[in-house]
This record gives structure tokens, C-alpha cells and sequence, in this order.
């Protein structure tokens, strides 16, 4: 079943009088449960197409249906509301608020949706992810690889069914990088959880089920790994 629509999708900006077109006819269905990683050089639209596809952004043409919701119908609020009940997002920079904990970063999603129960979830998170210790550090006494976890932690405290991920392993040491890229993993498999990453690490994008292609913001070639390894 689809859960990931992206229907000739556009994205331009105005810059000195002339578009600045940084996206253009994409176009591609994503299977519930799967994992993708979309790859390209610098410049190629990739951050750009995570951002419409997680409803962050508006596109200029083409729309993207998330889950059944096409985007286009909807206002900010809106799409706030479908980001919070199906989504989760981890950026490169981690965006953790500074002037909150651990735990309380983590908590924060499950209080805007009116969850019970939330500081015993939020902490169980952290455990997940090796950080139930540091609960009341906030960002700036943690390590870039500990920030990286809470972000994890509080993108999956929604139990979001799709999770976007700008680059999870870019500002991490290779041990730190090879922990998240697991702990992705596993909570892709463990909650079944659709998995979409950016990332310009071929070897981590080798290790999901699909690598979409992007060049100068056309979808150069979209295919599953068995098929480029020859498989």
C-alpha cells in the first residue's frame, strides 16, 4: 500500500526577477513500510524535495498525498496537524530547543497531540536510544551524536508512520553515525515504520530497499538496490 505520492512535483523560487527553478516534474510513489534513500550532489533539489514531501513547504506545481491527504487542500495549521499525527523529521543541524532537556524536547510532540502518560514514554525513548541517563541535559551539554539521539527519540514519540531524515549521519563521527544509522533501522523494521532518507553517504543509502537518483532537480533514476547491485 502507498503511503508516499509525488505527482509532478515543482518547486521554483524568485531570485533577481527570473524563477530559480530547483525542482521539476518529479514524480514517484513510496510503499508503506519501505525504505528509501534519495541521493545527488549538492544542489540537486534533495532537502528541498524531503521538505515538500513532509508537508514544511508549499510546491509550486504537482502536489504530494501523505497517507491519503493531499497538501494542496490544506493550510498551515493543517498541515501542521498531519505532520504531528503521521510524521516524523530529523534534521542534519538536530533543531532540539535549547532551553529544554532532553526529556523535554522528546516530550513536546506528545503534548501537542493531548497524550497521556508522557514523561514515562518520552524517558523510555531515550532509553531506546542509550540516553535515559543524560534525561535532564539540555543540548548544549550533550555531544553532537547524543543531540542526534534525542532527535531520534523525539521523531519517533509520535509513532509516526513515515520518518524523514536530512542527512542523520552528516555531523557524526563513523562509530556515532554507525549507532543512528541502527537505531533507523531497527525502528524502521521493529514499528514498521516507512523510512525515507537524504543523504549523500552511498553506503548508508546502500543499505535501504530503493535509491532515487536527483540531478538538477529531475529524478535521474529511481530504482531498488537488487537491481544495481545486479541482483
Amino acid at each position: 500500500m502507498g503511503i508516499l505520492t509525488v505527482a509532478n512535483l515543482g518547486k521554483s523560487y524568485p531570485s533577481a526577477g527570473h524563477p530559480l527553478t530547483v525542482l521539476k516534474g518529479v514524480n514517484f510513489d513510496i510503499t508503506a513500510g519501505s525504505s528509501v534513500a534519495i541521493v545527488g550532489p549538492s544542489g540537486s533539489g534533495k532537502t528541498t524535495l524531503l521538505g515538500l514531501c513532509a508537508g514544511l513547504d508549499r510546491s509550486t506545481t504537482g502536489n504530494v498525498v501523505l497517507n491519503g491527504v493531499d497538501f494542496n487542500n490544506l493550510g498551515e495549521d493543517e498541515r501542521a496537524k498531519v505532520r504531528n499525527q503521521y510524521v516524523g523529521f530529523i534534521f542534519q543541524n538536530f533543531q532540539l530547543l535549547p532551553t529544554l532537556t532532553a526529556l523535554e524536547n522528546v516530550m513536546v510532540p506528545l503534548e501537542l497531540r493531548g497524550e497521556t502518560n508522557i514523561k514515562a514514554r518520552s524517558l523510555a525513548l531515550l532509553d531506546k536510544v542509550g540516553l535515559a541517563e543524560r534525561a535532564n541535559h539540555y543540548p548544549t551539554q550533550l555531544s553532537g551524536g547524543e543531540q542526534q539521539r534525542v532527535s531520534l527519540a523525539r521523531a519517533f514519540s509520535n509513532s509516526p508512520q513515515i520518518l524523514f531524515a536530512d542527512e542523520p549521519t552528516g555531523n557524526l563521527d563513523t562509530e556515532t553515525g554507525e549507532k543512528v544509522e541502527q537505531l533507523l533501522f531497527d525502528l524502521n523494521k521493529d514499528a514498521g515504520t516507512t523510512l525515507i532518507l537524504v543523504t549523500h553517504d552511498l553506503e548508508l543509502a546502500s543499505k535501504t530497499e530503493r535509491i532515487i537518483r536527483l540531478k538538477s532537480g529531475e529524478v535521474w533514476s529511481d530504482e531498488p538496490i537488487a537491481l544495481q547491485h545486479g541482483q
